[in-house]
This record gives structure tokens, sequence and C-alpha cells, in this order.
């Protein structure tokens, strides 16, 4: 198994969020890819396996399960692709992308309009503003960015929050990025994602309504740190890679 290993989002090295891609004739027993990821321990790994119409099949594992969308680990694997469009048959339904002459991927994903939800237990976070929960993931939203990028988080109370990701976001903190995040995933073995593309289908919706705009520009304030811009088309979201925040944007 040959596996190449793209930094995402990101077009500084060593920043943004590195994915493992394996381009396979078949799917391996799941067990196996389950070892595979788990060796790597990256946040995520890709299998990529071609399909006779000319789209492939795509399945993301990480350390610890396997899940049922991801972007960062998706676009690393339009990359080693290397095609002008591609089209992955996921648990999530067809994501398309497209990759310009620039060499960078947009993402064709499913939006995810959180609801607002009553955050409990306490998963010890001050200066909550509003919480709400998507598909699969639940969204807190403080009132400063100063304090996302600061968070010494309790990922036990976290993963008592039973969701896949915790995604916890404020408004945008200097000129030209609507907003700031910071991902974890304890439940998934994932600490602290460096940058998310999928946290980003539903931070799309609630800052586009948030600010009334259908694009947007995210920081993903991790320390590695990486930028996505979001476009809201209906019910899908086009995602993009971007500049590396400097080290000032590091908690």
């Amino acid at each position: 198994m040959r596996l190449t290993v793209v930094d995402a989002f990101t077009d500084v090295p060593f920043r943004g969020n590195p994915a493992a891609v394996a381009i396979l004739d078949r799917f391996p027993a799941d067990r196996c890819l389950q070892e595979v990821a788990a060796e790597l321990n990256l946040s995520e790994t890709a299998f990529v396996v071609p399909r006779s119409d000319g789209d492939h099949d795509l399945r993301w594992f990480t350390p610890a399960v396997e899940v049922d969308l991801c972007g960062h680990a998706t676009l690393a694997a339009a990359h080693v692709l290397a095609r002008p469009s591609v089209r992955f048959h996921t648990r999530s339904g067809v994501l398309p992308c497209l990759v310009g002459s620039d060499g960078r991927v947009t993402l064709d994903f499913p939006a995810d309009d959180p609801e607002p939800w009553a955050l409990a237990p306490d998963p010890g976070l001050d200066g909550v503003r509003w919480a709400g929960r998507g598909r699969e993931d639940v969204l807190i939203e403080l009132s400063e960015a100063a304090a996302v990028r600061a968070l010494v988080p309790d990922l036990q109370a976290l993963a008592r929050l039973a969701a896949r990701t915790v995604i916890v976001t404020a408004p945008g903190d200097r000129p030209g990025v609507d907003c700031v995040s910071r991902v974890f995933g304890p439940n998934v073995g994932v600490p602290e994602d460096p940058v998310t593309g999928s946290a980003h289908c539903t931070l799309a919706v609630h800052w586009g309504r948030r600010l009334g705009r259908s694009e947007l520009v995210g920081v993903q304030a991790s320390r590695r740190g990486g930028t996505v811009h979001m476009q809201l088309r209906g019910e899908r979201v086009l995602l993009g890679g971007g500049e590396a925040p400097g080290p000032a944007t590091a908690p």
C-alpha cells in the first residue's frame, strides 16, 4: 500500500491539516483499513478505489473509527489524483471536486444547518453566546475570537456532548476573516483537528446567516492553522483552501 501525505487547506509547509491518501485497486478488509489509519495516527486517512464509470469510491478513517464525511482528506485525495475534476462516491453521497489550473481544489459538500440546542452538561466553556447541533457535530459560538484561540478544552467534558466533533467558533478578529474556529473530536480519536473541511459546512451556514452573506472566509486557529474559503449555494457549500495564517493566530 503506497501512501501520500498532503497538507490540506494551506500553501505553507508544515501547516494546514495533513492527511494520508492511498489509491487502491479494491478495498481490503475494514480491519486492515482501520489498522493502517491507527498506525499513521493522522486525523484522517483516505482510501480511494477507482470505479468502472471513471468516478472513485472514497472512505475516511480516523485512528479510531470510520467517519461519514471529511473535507481535508477529500481535498488531499483530489490533489493526489491530479485531475481537472473528480467525483467521489462516499457515505455522504457524491462529492464533486474541481482542481484549478493553479492546483487549488474546490470541494462541493452538503451544507449542514445547525439547530439551536441546549448545552448540557456544561462543557466548561466561558462566554457561550449560542449553541447548536448539526447532523453529527455540535457548534458552540463564543463572544470573542481570543477566547477560541486561548481555549484549553476539557476533552472529557466535550466527549460527553456525544457528538462526532465539537466546533468552537467566534467572529473574526482581523480584516478579511469572518470567523475563527477550533474543532475537537475526542469521540473519534482526534483530540484537536488542525483544519476541518466538514466543520465549515456548518460554519458557512451559521455565519452566513449571522452576517447575511454567502461568501465567507474562516480561519481555524489550531497550532498548525489553516484558512478555508466558503461559498453557500443553496443546500451545498463550496470549500477551498487558502494561505495559512501567520503564527499570531496560533493559541
